[in-house]
């Protein structure tokens, strides 16, 4: 049994090429292979991936809270990708992401956690505008999944795959020892 999942093994697969740009890759973006840059704001995201796609920033669009783990997660997040019209998420986070700038992120997941509080009225008005998006579901999940406490696991775990995966290139097993963040 391995613990990771290579998600972006699998969008390269349908996708060989992307269109995001790591410069513009929206800080909210958990690490991991997939992640939103200058995307649209038009609230399809949530519609298509509401497990994995938020929106926020300046301008309110569309980043990955939770990267995908298994092929079902892949489509999911993929519908939302091909529903972008700005084509603005790319797959290419692990040769961005490196150990330190993951353990980074997860030192300034306060910084995360304080910016979904605070935007708790915007969400509550898209939910107004588009009851189906459920915005504040959306924001209590990556508020709960950071803080360890949803049925899909715990971001601290998640990351410490991740960081395994960028440091060794295989996925961990259960009898291999996670990296600190």
């Amino acid at each position: 049994m391995t613990l990771y999942f290579d998600a972006a093994a699998a969008l390269f697969q349908v996708y060989p090429s992307y269109s995001g740009r790591w410069e513009d890759c929206l800080w909210l973006n958990v690490p991991g292979p997939v992640y939103g840059a200058e995307t649209d704001n038009c609230a399809t995201g949530r519609l298509e991936a509401p497990r994995h796609i938020h929106y926020g920033g300046e301008y309110f669009t569309e980043y990955v809270y939770r990267q995908p783990r298994t092929p079902d997660e892949v489509r999911d997040v993929l519908s939302a990708i091909e529903a972008d019209p700005m084509d603005g998420y790319a797959w290419d986070g692990d040769q961005r992401w490196t150990p330190e700038s993951v353990r980074e992120w997860w030192r300034d997941r306060e910084r995360v956690l304080e910016y979904l509080r605070d935007q708790v009225h915007e969400w509550e008005r898209y939910d107004r505008w588009i009851p189906n998006q459920r915005a504040v579901e959306g924001a209590l999940d990556f508020a709960a999944y950071i803080a360890g406490g949803t049925d899909s696991g715990s971001l601290e775990t998640d990351l410490r795959i991740y960081l395994y995966w960028l440091q060794e290139r295989r996925s961990p097993t259960p009898a291999d020892r996670l990296p600190e963040l």
